[in-house]
Formats: structure tokens, C-alpha cells, sequence
């Protein structure tokens, strides 16, 4: 990868704005209804209310996030952070835990919302091995080199927005616009304080994506001026579409209906555009999904590669090579094929929930990395500093404790276990961080 202090600096703040909208703006928005309408027990109101405040609680998030990625400009990105911060173990688990859970396990789940879109066409009997086909589509295609990937990122993109454009205008032209949308706030019985929780571990998946604003500042004229406007009107946008889209949703189909449709975008293409029309639109989904696999992919192998090349990971030698397309490849098979084991699941929004989950906690230890390195380098040279500091950062903290702290103790049992095996996965990284540093030493 390149380094971003060898980029040129020519991007302003509309060009910025535009890559944060299209870096984050992905499959979550058309299957993420289901789990939220499931959390609220079919009431629409709190799950629409929480679009805006996880978009709220992003902004707080990649405005802290950016000052650390813009004074820390290496590759690895979080890895380097919370290196230099808290040591060289700290940024080792960062990077165990997106290779071996946060990017396979997204992989996966875009693999698995994929086939579901799939099997509107060739039937329910052929589930994961459409789920794994994907997924070694995405393993070829970013073994061929990123001139390929790049010009395959260029359909990605425009074929996720079309779906979202004819979703939005025909959803308000030909839905009935008679289902409740903000009453009631939630189901009988529920613990808003619990179900928020949720809601926000469900809707964070959709918003994944703003931490691509530390690569982005290495190429603005301006960051210091510039970024904080780039990311508070690019998540604002991102928050205005996704609130919107949710909104034609529920002007189609009642929230109670859509908690129990694994593709609730597709239900209401179906709705509005009848048999073909609504294939015509999950096609367009499925491209998107492709899309976004092949994001994570490409991001999660560099990590991969990054640890290889510092020989910290099992296997480094072999990880670390490269093809003669100049990309890592054993590296892209590594998180490949992590992803295949993780798709049999069949999951989506459990391994969605997970690692959003599992990287939370080390975007939180980020976010405290800010605090601590204001006082431990405090003349350090910063070209962005987040503003109103320190209620912003304390907004972000606090946000990714609410959200770590619901899954682990409050959202049940099942959720729990799921929390503290994932723990459990990124701390066995320590006795293998022990071993190849030893090795690497002796």
C-alpha cells in the first residue's frame, strides 16, 4: 500500500464528503430492517429513531478517529495507532482480531445475505454453496491486481445506488403510506435502554465505513479546516439516505412484517414492482453485496499482510509474498477462507453483531489513545484536532462503552456468549504475538 504521506494533497471538501458517502453506503440498509424491527417487537419507532443517533454517535466517532489517523499516518492504520499508544501488543490484538473475526465474519455475512438474494432465482436448496462461490469470486478477483478491482469497484458502486434511488422514489409513489412509523416507540414489554443497545450494534454494521477518513486526510489541501466539515456532511448524508430509504420501507410494508423477512428490501421491490421489476432491483442488491465483500477483502488481507510483513503472525513468510500482481496473495486466501468457515453458519445478523462488536472495542481504545496521547505528546505536530475537545471524544468513548458493555451484559444469553467468544478468539492472539515475537528475536 502506499504510504499517505507520499500522496498528493489535491482533494477538497466536496470530493472528500463524497468518498465518505461512498466508502460507508452498503448492503446494510437493505437487510438490517429485520434485525431492528425484531429488537423492538415489531414497533417502528425507536428502530427509526436510531438511524439518527448511530449517525450522530459516528460522527463523534470518525471526528475523534481522524485526528489520530492524521498524526499517525502509517500503514496498518488502527494497528499503528494503538501501537504507538499502548504498545506493540495492543496493536497486535488490533490487527489478530480483524484478521481472523471482524473481516471474515463481514465476509461472510455479505456472503450469506447474498445467497439469500440468490435464492429468488435459483431456490433455497443451493444456500451456502452460492454463500462460498461468492467468496471465492471475491478471492479471484482481488488476485488479479488493483487495476481490476478498481474498475470492478466502479459497477460495485453504481449498482448499489441505483437500487437505493428506485427504492426511495417508487417506495413513496406507490406505497399505501398507511403503516405507523413512529408510534409506537417500542413493543410491550421491552427496555428501551436494552433494545438501544441493540438497535445500535444492528444499524453500526450499515455505517461501517468511516474510519476510511484517516486515509482520506493524507490527500486533502486542507484537513485541519476541511475534514470536520467532510465528515459531518458525509455521515449526514449517509444518515438523511439511510433514514429516508427506511422511511419508503415503512410506507410499503408495516414494521411488524418486515422483523420477519430475512430481505426486507427485496420484499418491498417485490411489493412495488411486482415479480420481475423486484428480481430486476435484488439483482442490483446482489451486485452491491458482491461490492462490499470485495471492500472487506481487499482491506482486511493488507492487515493481514501488514502483521506478515512484520513477521507477527503464524505462517508470516508465506503471508507476506506477493503475486505478480503486486497484491498478497496468501494473505487474501487467509481471510477468504476464514470467511467460507465462517458462512456456514448461514448467520447474517449474528456475524454482522460480532464483529461490529469485536472491533468497537478497539475503536473505543482509540478513541481513548486521543485523550491519552493529548497528554502524553502534547507538542506533537497535529494538522486536525477534533474540535470542542474533549466532549467530543468523551461522546465517542462513552458511545463504544454503551455499546460493548449492552452486548456483554444485557442482551442475553446468547448474545453474551457471542461476546465472550469473540473476546476469547482476540486474546488467544497474545500466546501467538509471544511465540513469532520470540522466534522473530532469536
Amino acid at each position: 500500500m502506499e504510504n499517505k504521506q507520499e500522496l498528493k494533497k489535491n482533494l477538497g471538501m466536496s470530493t472528500a464528503m463524497a468518498t465518505v458517502v461512498g466508502c460507508v453506503i452498503g448492503s446494510g440498509v437493505f437487510f438490517k430492517p429485520q434485525a431492528i424491527y425484531t429488537a423492538t417487537g415489531g414497533a417502528p419507532g425507536l428502530g427509526m429513531l436510531a438511524w439518527l443517533i448511530t449517525g450522530l454517535v459516528c460522527i463523534a466517532a470518525a471526528m475523534t478517529f481522524a485526528e489520530i489517523a492524521i498524526m499517525i499516518p502509517k500503514t496498518g492504520g488502527m494497528v499503528a495507532y494503538l501501537e504507538e499508544a499502548f504498545g506493540k501488543k495492543v496493536g497486535f490484538l488490533a490487527g489478530w482480531m480483524q484478521s481472523v473475526l471482524f473481516y471474515p465474519a463481514m465476509i461472510a455475512a455479505l456472503a450469506v445475505v447474498f445467497a439469500e438474494q440468490a435464492s429468488l432465482f435459483i431456490g433455497d436448496g443451493f444456500m451456502l454453496p452460492t454463500a462460498i462461490v461468492a467468496i471465492i469470486f471475491v478471492i479471484i478477483l482481488n488476485n488479479l491486481g488493483s487495476a481490476v478491482g478498481g474498475a470492478a469497484q466502479i459497477i460495485f458502486t453504481v449498482c448499489k445506488l441505483i437500487p437505493i434511488v428506485l427504492l426511495i422514489i417508487f417506495g413513496f409513489l406507490r406505497g399505501s403510506g398507511e403503516n405507523p412509523i413512529f408510534n409506537p416507540m417500542i413493543g410491550e414489554g421491552l427496555s428501551p435502554v436494552v433494545v438501544l443497545g441493540q438497535l445500535m450494534i444492528a444499524v453500526l454494521f450499515a455505517f461501517e465505513g468511516w474510519t476510511n477518513v484517516g486515509a482520506i486526510a493524507g490527500e486533502m489541501k486542507n484537513p485541519g479546516k476541511d475534514l470536520p466539515i467532510a465528515i459531518v456532511g458525509g455521515v449526514s448524508v449517509i444518515m438523511a439516505v439511510y433514514f429516508v430509504i427506511n422511511l419508503a420501507y415503512l410506507w410499503v410494508l408495516p414494521a411488524d412484517e418486515m422483523m420477519n423477512l430475512a430481505a426486507p428490501a427485496s420484499a418491498v421491490a417485490l411489493a412495488i414492482f411486482g415479480d420481475f421489476g423486484g428480481k430486476l432491483i435484488s439483482v442490483g442488491i446482489m451486485i452491491s453485496v458482491i461490492g462490499a465483500a470485495n471492500g472487506f477483502i481487499l482491506s482486511g488481507s493488507r492487515v493481514a499482510y501488514s502483521l506478515a510483513s512484520e513477521g507477527t503472525l503464524p505462517f508470516s513468510s508465506k503471508l507476506a509474498k506477493i503475486n505478480k500482481a503486486q497484491v498478497p496473495t496468501n494473505s487474501i486466501l487467509l481471510i477468504g477462507v476464514l470467511a467460507c468457515l465462517y458462512a456456514v453458519s448461514g448467520q447474517f445478523n449474528t456475524l454482522t453483531n460480532l464483529a461490529v462488536f469485536s472491533c468497537w472495542i478497539f475503536y473505543t481504545l482509540t478513541f481513548m489513545a486521543v485523550i491519552s496521547m493529548r497528554k502524553t505528546q502534547p507538542d506533537r505536530e497535529r494538522t486536525y484536532k477534533v474540535p470542542l475537545y474533549p466532549v467530543i471524544p468523551i461522546i465517542a468513548i462513552i458511545s463504544g462503552l454503551y455499546v460493548i458493555i449492552n452486548q456483554l451484559f444485557m442482551s442475553g444469553m446468547t448474545t453474551t456468549l457471542l461476546a465472550v467468544g469473540s473476546i476469547i478468539l482476540t486474546l488467544i492472539g497474545l500466546p501467538i504475538y509471544a511465540t513469532t515475537t520470540k522466534k522473530k528475536n532469536m
